[in-house]
This record gives C-alpha cells, structure tokens and sequence, in this order.
C-alpha cells in the first residue's frame, strides 16, 4: 500500500506506506525527506541508520531527517512510514516546537525512539486510519488536511518524547534551548567549532549550556558539536566517492592532516583505514 500527495509547482511530497522497504523507490521525491517510522507488527524488527543496526520494538516510532542514511536490508518485516519533505511542512508559520526543527528531529543527539504506551495505541491508529481516509478523498484542500493531520502526528510524538526522552528535571524553556543548539549545530558544525560561537548565538553564557547537557545527557556541548563533525565525515566516506582531502576541506579543516588527526581522534581509525574497513564490510 502507498499513498502520496504531490504538489508540483512547491515541489512538495507527503507519502504514506505500510511497507518503506518495498516501496521507498516507488515516490515520486525520494530525497531531502523526513521519515517517521513505525513498528506497527507484533514482533521485533531492523533497520540500519548510518549504518548501525536499530531494533524497533512493537509500536516504536523513530524519526530519521535527510541527513542520515536509512537501510532496510534487514528489515523483515514490513514497516509504516509516513514521509514528507520540507516544502509539504516546514514553513515559517510553524511553532519551532513541532516544526521539523523540534524536538523530534534534533539530528545530533542520540535517535528519538519513542514507544507509544498501552493506552494511547487506539489514538495513533485511529489518526492512522484518519490518513488513509483522506487519502481517499483527493480535492483541493487535500494537502491542507494531510498538513494539519501530520501536525497532529508531530504533536502528540513530540509529547512522548518530552516524557521518555528528555530529562524531568528540564523545563520547556530548558528543552527548548537544547532543542534551538542541536538546531544550531546542525546549521553550522562546518564553521563553528567552540561552545562559546553557539553560546553567543543562543544569548546564553558556555557555563549554562554545560550545565543543561550535564542534565541532560553525558555529551558535553563541545563533544556534540565533534560528534556532529565526525559523523558527517563517516557518512562522506561511507556514501560518496569524495576523497579524504576534498572531505577534509567540505568540513571546514584548513589542512587535511589536521582532519586526519581529529578523525583519528574522535573514531580511533585514521579516514584511510575506515574507508578500507566500510568497503570489506560492503
């Protein structure tokens, strides 16, 4: 089963499917999508984000964006998706909060698995089937419908995320300064290297922000920031034919030898010796 709304003139997608592994080739936009993904069987399955292996429990849900790299090889069995790209949602009238920007989507910290409890199975199933029926009736206020029903999914995702995900101790202006840097980091991990750049950019002291991740997570803010830049070299060389030099300077790195040390540093292999060791594994 696949659906999808198109809208050629914004160049917008939003697709729903009962089998991604299927059917992730068959839309008619297949990149720069966000994905939320859902375990709706009885039984464990696999994915691959960025190579590692993720097990989706019975009704989990995970969010991956366009910047990681999503493999159903060992997917057995079949897994929901509903997937949309920036022009169908994230427009500038969205609440930062349930925006792609939110807290669903932070693309730096660890994956947003959310597990949706016993008693609030009947109302995910019941918007899922809400999606479908819409789907069935195609006039000109479609895509609005489709827009306010996957704002409704982000809404009460993003709720169980604040409950299983972030710290109770954080309040909501406390998450959402953690939301807005791993926002930032995203943006701007190429260029900015130091705490203190973001810091800045959040009107808040270095001191605070460590102080919030120390809450948190174990992840130091400036560990983040060099986790963000580790994982996009991995990527680089795991998905593109990019050499290690022209990875060094997409990244920011003056010197490829200095890339070379921090890549050495941050993953105990040097770009070299990772390149050879994803290629066996391939």
């Amino acid at each position: 089963m696949k659906f999808e709304f198109l809208d050629y003139k914004l160049g917008s997608i939003f697709g729903l499917t009962d089998d991604i592994k299927k059917e992730h080739h068959n839309f008619s936009l297949t990149s720069g999508t966000i994905n939320f993904l859902w375990n709706r069987n009885k039984e464990v399955l696999e994915i691959k984000i960025d190579d590692i292996p993720v097990q989706l429990q019975p009704n989990q849900l995970v969010t991956t964006t366009y910047l990681q790299h999503v493999s159903y090889e060992n997917t057995n069995l079949p897994l929901t998706s509903f997937l949309f790209n920036r022009e169908f949602y994230c427009i500038s009238d969205h609440d930062s909060e349930v925006s792609c920007n939110g807290i669903l989507f932070f693309g730096t910290q660890d994956l947003p698995i959310i597990t949706i409890p016993k008693e609030q199975e009947r109302k995910f199933n019941t918007l899922y089937e809400v999606f479908l029926d819409e789907f069935s009736t195609p006039d000109k206020i479609q895509g609005d419908m489709l827009q306010m029903l996957l704002k409704r999914l982000i809404i009460i995702t993003t709720r169980l995320a604040k409950e299983q995900l972030v710290v109770k101790r954080l309040d909501n202006d406390q998450i959402d300064i953690i939301r807005k840097f791993n926002v930032l980091v995203d943006t701007h991990y190429k260029t900015k290297r130091k705490v203190n750049e973001y810091a800045e950019l959040l009107f808040k002291s270095p001191k605070t922000l460590s102080n919030l991740f120390s809450i948190y997570n174990q992840k130091t803010p400036q560990q983040i920031i060099l986790d963000r830049v580790a994982l996009e070299a991995k990527r680089l060389i795991r998905f593109t034919d990019k050499q290690n030099q022209e990875i060094a300077y997409e990244l920011g790195f003056n010197d490829p030898a200095h890339f070379s040390r921090f890549f050495k540093k941050t993953t105990n292999y040097s770009p070299s010796k990772y390149r050879e060791m994803q290629e066996i594994l391939a």
